[in-house]
């Protein structure tokens, strides 16, 4: 048995088509094409079948990618036990995620990857999505950091590894001149005459708008779905519109007042999500530590 076949089989599974897997492997699909015949010759089983116009599993070829996981699992924790053996661990690890969590974990990260680590480089990148989207990111890179409001795994991430790196509140932002920015908090009845500033359906703090909804069974009026802080905190302190903003990452001096909202649930967990052969590099687990000792 061909452990490259395993590994074929595991990231068609994981991507979802032959020209995803193309894509994340450098290769054409007519390659993929090719070793996925030439593995199902040396097996002597059918491991897919037409779903449209693409491929999908068997169920021999759903039980050889679920082996591929453990066998990439497997490699990937002797590679890290070498290199605990060898010394200092080294490479290349990259990290995406919401900009609003890389702000808060990424630059400490980065100080004491430098004392403690420095032949590790950390390449970040900026991305915001949608919940269920996050997920997506683990073919690409080594560590996506990622958010929920529902729950410490967020939507879409079953089978993969997820480690909780921060907990942080969000709270309710209004311009300092605002009447509501004398109030010690808020509850959801201080809010349902308000316009709001949103993000993006799909994006976890839609979550607080439509507790509130619920809870005060009013309809909330929301102007503007903006996916960026930046800009919610330049429009916020400009006018009498409200918004949602993390707690740790807003800036002092923006000319907002941040108010803590009681009556539903307004925590985050902030999370690193990762293939489960990926979070066994020993590079990537000092990375991770790293975030951990600095949230």
């Amino acid at each position: 048995m061909d452990p490259r076949h395993l590994e074929l089989l595991r990231r068609l599974d994981e991507l979802g088509s032959v020209t995803a897997v193309a894509r994340a492997t450098f290769r054409t699909p007519s390659a993929i094409s090719q070793q996925l015949k030439q593995a199902t010759r040396e097996l002597g089983h059918t491991l897919v079948e037409p779903e449209g116009r693409g491929l999908k599993l068997t169920s021999a070829g759903r039980l050889l990618a679920t082996g591929g996981k453990d066998v990439a699992s497997a490699i990937a924790r002797v590679q890290a036990d070498w290199e605990d053996y060898l010394g200092d661990p080294s490479g290349d690890v990259q990290i995406a995620g919401l900009p609003s969590a890389l702000a808060y974990l990424v630059p400490s990260a980065l100080r004491r990857l430098r004392e403690t680590s420095p032949r590790i480089t950390l390449r970040t990148v900026d991305v915001d999505l949608a919940e269920h989207e996050f997920a997506g990111l683990t073919s690409d890179v080594d560590i996506v950091i990622a958010h929920s409001l529902i729950s410490e795994r967020p939507a879409g991430t079953e089978g993969l590894s997820v480690e909780c790196l921060a907990t942080e509140p969000i709270d309710v932002a209004v311009a300092n001149a605002h009447p509501l920015a004398c109030r010690d908090q808020l509850r959801p009845e201080d809010l349902v005459d308000a316009q709001w500033i949103g993000v993006p359906h799909g994006f976890p703090f839609t979550t607080i708008l439509t507790s509130i909804a619920h809870v005060t069974g009013r309809e909330l009026e929301v102007t503007q779905r903006i996916r960026d802080n930046r800009l919610i905190e330049a429009i916020v302190a400009s006018s009498d519109q409200v918004a949602l903003l993390p707690r740790f990452t807003t800036p002092k001096n923006a000319g907002l007042t941040l108010l803590p909202l009681t009556g539903v649930a307004t925590t985050r967990w902030v999370v690193a999500v990762m293939a489960p052969d990926t979070a066994e590099r020993a590079a990537v687990k000092r990375v991770l530590d790293a975030l951990h000792r600095n949230s």
